[in-house]
């Protein structure tokens, strides 16, 4: 590529502003549904747009697309089995009685009206103790949904507090794969990373807090004949047993151990499956719903289905039949159907040069500080919206604003920071990127559902760009002699 000319920025621009018309299309006569198949096909139309600007005009050849498209598959293959694993992880945890026993005492304990507050605190914890925000969210974040529907609390707004407090969490954790992607990329100390991103971070979170707090206030509890419905369908239905909760427990055991993501969900869903032989019987008997069967084969085929499967538990309450029902590794294919399909546009751009030709655009216009963490962050955001994945987007960002950052005279943590801020809590927003496809799939709302109460995640470039303009804490040096990151900074 290097010998070859760059397509112009506004040529760059044609295929992003094609598939982005094409989504907005898709959504409107999809809605909800437009996952399963429609975005898919917006996605491989804009890289076709891309592939033939790119060959035709630029003589880009077609083996670097394929190259380019190889690797990045390669480099995604952990996220697809993690996700797999989570569908896994979802059904089993349902089944074997895990979830409701957490929804069941949660309804009993929780109050309404600080509902979403604790919400955000407890995924905030688990989050930061665990270091993975989809973790989170499929096992305690699924939990507390069920939870809030009981209470009558919207879905949206208990999607976007535990969507808030779970992305604080891997945000800031030593253990969370994007943070210490990001400070890698970049060049900069983990825990130098972290403390710096502490000053836009916490503003962020404090405001979400109070913000879910004061809708707790305003919420009214007219809810009690529901919670009733949902204690009696859950306790005449499974065996609410705190047994159950030794999964959990064993699970969070696992990640204080520092035990790869991918390894934790299976052990997990395994625990699991078993907890639902020894509880849960009659539920594996139901979702076999085959009375041919002996009662070995019944509860093998049953907890077959549960791990792949789409399970419909009858409870007695049709309401609680939704929030029960699971679709197991089979419910993420679309998911996955998309990613690769976003992953495919994504290395269309980058190999064809695209992405490059834009951030050059992008940097020309850089002139004062506030203009370089803006640019930073819009990129961030655009490479969200283009590239699909927030790893991706996050090597993509360091790459383009290094050398950019050092000749201007920033610490290159002001980079880092400004990364996570950008790319990492907002790839959840995004339909169509990883992230939100996982937790639109795992929590059952729709991404532009959920967006407006994510405010944590809507908060944080925000933060930085107030930061930005005020200037506080952040060090200048002359442009010759600036450096990657100083000791000092460790201090700073």
């Amino acid at each position: 590529m290097e010998n070859k000319k760059l397509p112009s920025a506004i040529v760059s621009l044609i295929p992003i502003v094609l598939l982005i018309g094409m989504l907005v299309v898709v959504i409107n006569l999809f809605g909800s549904d437009a996952l399963s198949g429609g975005s898919q096909i917006a996605l491989i139309l804009g890289m076709a747009v891309c592939v033939l600007i790119s060959m035709v005009f630029y003589h880009v050849p077609w083996k670097a697309f394929e190259q380019q498209m190889a690797k990045t598959m390669g480099d995604i293959f952990v996220t697809l089995m993690i996700l797999l694993s989570v569908g896994m992880l979802a059904g089993s945890w349902m089944i074997s009685g895990v979830v409701p026993t957490l929804i069941y005492y949660g309804i009993e304990i929780l109050s309404p009206k600080f509902f979403l507050v604790t919400t955000c605190v407890i995924c905030s914890l688990v989050s930061l103790l665990s270091g993975s925000s989809w973790t989170t969210v499929a096992t305690i974040g699924v939990a507390l949904l069920g939870v809030g529907e009981a209470l009558g609390i919207d879905k949206a707004w208990t999607a976007g507090a535990i969507i808030s407090g779970a992305y604080f969490g891997d945000k800031m954790s030593p253990l969370s794969d994007t943070t210490i992607l990001a400070s890698s990329a970049t060049r900069v100390d983990l825990f130098v990373h972290i403390r710096y991103m502490m000053h836009t971070t916490v503003p962020a979170l404090t405001i979400s807090l109070v913000i879910f707090l004061f809708a707790g206030f305003g919420h009214e509890s007219g809810a009690t004949m529901q919670v009733g419905q949902y204690t009696q369908g859950l306790s005449s239905t499974f065996n609410i047993s705190l047994w159950t909760l030794i999964v959990p427990l064993i699970t969070g055991v696992l990640i204080a151990r520092k035990v790869p993501s991918l390894i934790v969900l299976f052990v997990s869903s395994i625990l699991a499956g078993i907890m639902a032989l020894i509880l849960q019987p009659h539920i594996l008997c139901q979702v076999a719903d085959d009375a041919s069967l002996s009662l070995a084969a019944a509860l093998t085929k049953g907890l077959a289905i549960t791990f792949y499967g789409a399970t419909a538990v009858d409870t007695g309450y049709s309401a609680l039949n939704d929030l029960v029902s699971t679709g197991g590794m089979a419910g993420m294919l679309n998911t996955i159907w998309l990613i690769l399909c976003a992953m495919c546009f994504g290395a269309a751009m980058v190999a064809s040069g695209m992405i490059q030709s834009i951030t050059r655009m992008v940097i020309s216009w850089i002139r004062t500080r506030f203009s370089l963490v803006a640019s930073t962050v819009g990129t961030g955001l655009l490479l969200n919206l283009t590239t699909g994945d927030q790893f991706i987007s996050i090597v993509l960002n360091a790459d383009m604003f290094r050398e950019v950052y050092k000749q201007l005279g920033y610490e290159t943590r002001l980079l880092s920071r400004t990364t996570e801020d950008s790319v990492t809590v907002t790839s959840v927003l995004v339909p169509w990127n990883t992230c939100g496809m996982t937790q639109a799939t795992v929590l059952g709302v729709p991404t532009l559902t959920y967006l407006p109460y994510c405010f944590f995640n809507m908060l944080c470039p925000v933060m930085s760009l107030i930061i930005a303009a005020i200037g506080w804490r952040i060090k200048h040096n002359k442009p010759e002699t600036a450096t990657s990151t100083p000791a000092s900074d460790d201090e700073q």
